[in-house]
């Protein structure tokens, strides 16, 4: 048995892609236990975004190309 409380584990990475967005947590499928005000994560900008609240790390799906959606005035 751990010694380390279960609430203090590391939630898993979510994997998104382009057909995904906009990503925001927390997301559909979430437990009615992890709710809390809903974020939009912003995964294009660097591939990787992590939740302000409950610090779920959402990643973008190598190989993926966000259609439509604009990186600092550069559409990607």
């Amino acid at each position: 048995m751990s010694s380390t409380p279960a609430s203090s584990q590391k939630p898993e990475p979510i994997v998104v892609g382009a057909e995904d967005l906009p990503v925001y947590c927390p997301g559909p499928k979430s437990p009615l236990w992890s709710m809390h005000p809903r974020t939009y994560i912003e995964v294009v900008k660097n591939g990787v975004a992590k939740c302000q609240y409950c610090g779920t790390e959402y990643i973008l799906r190598d190989g993926d190309h966000p259609h439509g959606h604009e990186q600092a005035g550069i559409r990607i």
